[in-house]
């Protein structure tokens, strides 16, 4: 081994077959827990107003951390860290091809009090849809709780969170996985 690094093309313990065991202190990163979820389908909006986007559709979720009801990633026990999150809010308004969208913005939320967020303004030109996309990293303990929160500015009629249609299902969607202790 030289300047710490290892090569190696096969390990076999001493009797030349079968399980090798790892001794303590060693540590093996999974990057799990791991989720990643969205809409099930489109979410109407009172105008202008910051809500939580209600992510119900689960693809996976490695340690079932994910709560559908309550719309949040829970930090399990074991497993505190860095977690790297993500996560894209796409909105429209109604209104079939008429761009309605006036402003539209995404926030990350720590245990219910905002961390990061971001948007779009598009009031002198206004979108048919928008999508407003972030990530960061959290330093999560055990209990921590991750949300999204968003708010669609319409200029006429009602604002949706989208979630897309059958051959692109995954408009509107949340997720991350633990990089980290």
């Amino acid at each position: 081994m030289a300047d710490g690094t290892l090569k190696v093309g096969t390990i076999t313990n001493s009797a030349g077959s079968g399980n090798i065991t790892i001794g303590s202190g060693v540590t093996l990163l999974s990057n799990t827990p791991a989720f990643h979820v969205n809409l099930s389908s489109d979410q109407s909006l009172t105008d202008n107003a910051t809500v939580k986007v209600p992510f119900d559709r689960v693809k996976f979720d490695t340690d079932n951390a994910y709560d559908t009801t309550n719309y949040r990633f829970t930090c399990p026990t074991g497993k505190a860290g860095k977690y790297f999150f993500y996560h894209d809010v796409k909105s429209g308004g109604d209104g079939g091809t008429v761009s309605l969208v006036d402003q539209n913005s995404a926030q990350f939320r720590l245990n219910g009090s905002n961390l990061n967020s971001g948007g779009s303004d598009y009031r002198n030109n206004p979108a048919l849809s928008s999508n407003c996309q972030g990530s960061m990293i959290i330093d999560l303990s055990v209990g921590d709780y991750v949300e999204i929160y968003g708010k669609v500015n319409v200029n006429t009629s009602t604002g949706y969170f989208l979630s897309g249609e059958t051959n692109t299902p995954d408009l509107t969607h949340f997720g991350g996985y633990r990089i980290g202790a």
